[in-house]
């Protein structure tokens, strides 16, 4: 075997194997929720271009830095789903298609919305603090120009990069989480925008998120299984019992114990 194949087992291997099973298993069952992510992510596009429709999906779903927070924060979860108007919608639908549900057969449905969410709100959040800080000062690298307030703020890519990030930790892929990492790094570089600098916030804020919970994991707080560890699953048999695992004791075979007599 090459080194390329044996980097590529050792990097994808156990990805690949748990999503090719489940949708072999169950096709597209096996991603309900991304199905839903792309189905609303199309409506959204759709009605947001047609005369009647701009005015409701902006009402729902347009975040804006200079608009209230809490206004922002109800807007949030609905944002993930609007395409950006400046950009083609395919791109939108194959993030969400390709990302979703690579994360929904790999940590399930709850903890991608979870994860989706916090990277997501990360984003939202940080063009405030992006927009208060300014470009001038010692933290200027970190601001942004007080235009981008009226910057319309949506789309999936920040949940998608917090999404791929989460897998590749979850997964051991480190070279590929790293790879995610420099390149939205690069992108800040060469087009530092509120976009490029949104998704390096929801980068951190899924590594500060795992960070706490394998820190409280490994004090006692959590359930006292490794973060960042796949459970290991029997395989199972054509009846669903676990291979090598009997799913009764055959009569006459020694426990250890004394039989019973009468």
């Amino acid at each position: 075997m090459t080194a390329a194949r044996r980097f590529a087992r050792r990097e994808w291997g156990p990805l690949y194997a748990d999503v090719r099973t489940a949708l072999v298993a169950r096709k597209w069952r096996a991603v309900p929720l991304t199905l839903v992510a792309v189905g609303l992510t199309a409506l959204f596009q759709a009605v947001q271009h047609q005369s009647w429709g701009h005015g409701p999906v902006h009402a729902i779903g347009f975040v804006r830095a200079e608009d209230p927070l809490w206004l922002s924060l109800l807007r949030t979860p609905l944002s993930l789903f609007v395409p950006a108007l400046d950009l083609p919608v395919w791109g939108a639908l194959a993030q969400v298609l390709l990302v979703f549900g690579i994360a929904e057969i790999c940590v399930g449905r709850a903890r991608t919305l979870i994860v989706a969410y916090v990277a997501t709100l990360a984003g939202t959040l940080y063009a405030r603090v992006g927009i208060a800080l300014g470009l001038g000062g010692p933290l200027g690298v970190l601001g942004l120009p007080a235009s981008d307030a009226q910057v319309v703020d949506t789309g999936p890519s920040a949940a998608v990069v917090g999404l791929a990030v989460h897998v590749c930790r979850r997964y051991g892929a480190y070279w590929t989480g790293g790879l995610v990492v420099v390149a939205m790094v690069v992108e800040v570089c060469v087009k530092n925008n509120l976009a490029g600098k949104e998704h390096l916030a929801a980068i951190a804020a899924v590594l500060v998120v795992w960070a706490v919970a394998h820190f409280s994991s490994r004090v006692g707080f959590g359930s006292g299984v490794r973060s960042g560890v796949r459970p290991e699953v029997p395989t199972g048999g054509p009846s669903g019992v676990p291979t090598g695992v009997p799913s009764e004791v055959p009569t006459g075979v020694q426990s250890g114990v004394p039989p019973i007599r009468s």
